[in-house]
């Protein structure tokens, strides 16, 4: 969901990491919440977390705060999506 191809072979190693640990994160973060997806308050928590994780992350440039929105969007689209069906996240 984050590559880009106007970024840098060590951006895009530098995203790789910030990937990893971004879902080793949001694993533990939702791991401590109760139906996180049945309540507004545990969703916009996750979605808080999400933005702030990826605006400490992302290369700028080349990402700008637009593109951050967009993607923090997608990424929390994933996991509700994951969450809501019973999937879970991937492992790290």
């Amino acid at each position: 969901m984050l590559l880009n191809n106007d970024i840098s072979k060590g951006d895009k190693e530098r995203l790789k990491q910030a990937s990893r640990d971004m879902l080793a994160a949001l694993q533990d973060h939702i791991g401590r919440m109760r139906e996180w997806t049945k309540k507004a308050a545990t969703q916009a928590d996750v979605q808080v977390f999400i933005l702030d994780n990826l605006y400490r992350s992302l290369p700028r440039p080349p990402f700008t705060e637009a593109d951050t929105d967009t993607i923090a969007q997608r990424v929390y689209e994933y996991v509700w999506q994951q969450s809501a069906s019973g999937r879970g996240l991937p492992t790290a």
